[in-house]
């Protein structure tokens, strides 16, 4: 089994989601998928505004998605820990994540001891698929 884990907001689960989940379990041969949901405090200091849906509602949803294994929430301060807990073999990243985080991921990463492979997924449909557009 090969951990996979992938990180978001996740307000609502539309066509890009699901192929942003096809594309990481697509990693491995047997694939177990970790999704890590922002916490409603990090959602308003990265994107400036609340999420629709509370840190539980997002969780929940998640949970009942077929193509996800594991949904664990994120940390309110920093994100490496969380991410030395789930273990992960490879962490997959979104076409357009980007920012502190991810900026200094794999240095950090480094630095505490998790040997994860850091790969970056491919858009879909971003002009149509993109959930600040759909809302």
């Amino acid at each position: 089994m090969t951990r996979i884990m992938v990180f978001g907001t996740f307000d609502m689960v539309h066509e890009g989601h699901v192929d942003f989940f096809r594309q990481a379990r697509a990693l491995a041969r047997n694939p177990h998928l970790i999704v890590s949901v922002a916490r409603d405090p990090i959602v308003m200091r990265i994107k400036g505004a609340k999420p629709r849906r509370s840190e539980k509602e997002r969780h929940a949803l998640l949970s009942r998605n077929t193509l996800v294994d594991e949904v664990v929430l994120g940390q309110e301060d920093g994100y490496i820990e969380h991410i030395a807990e789930a273990k992960p073999d490879i962490i997959a990243l979104g076409y357009d994540q980007a920012g502190e985080f991810v900026d200094r991921l794999e240095r950090d990463l480094t630095d505490a001891g998790v040997e994860a492979k850091v790969v970056r997924l491919q858009a879909f449909k971003p002009e149509q698929y993109k959930t600040s557009k759909l809302i």
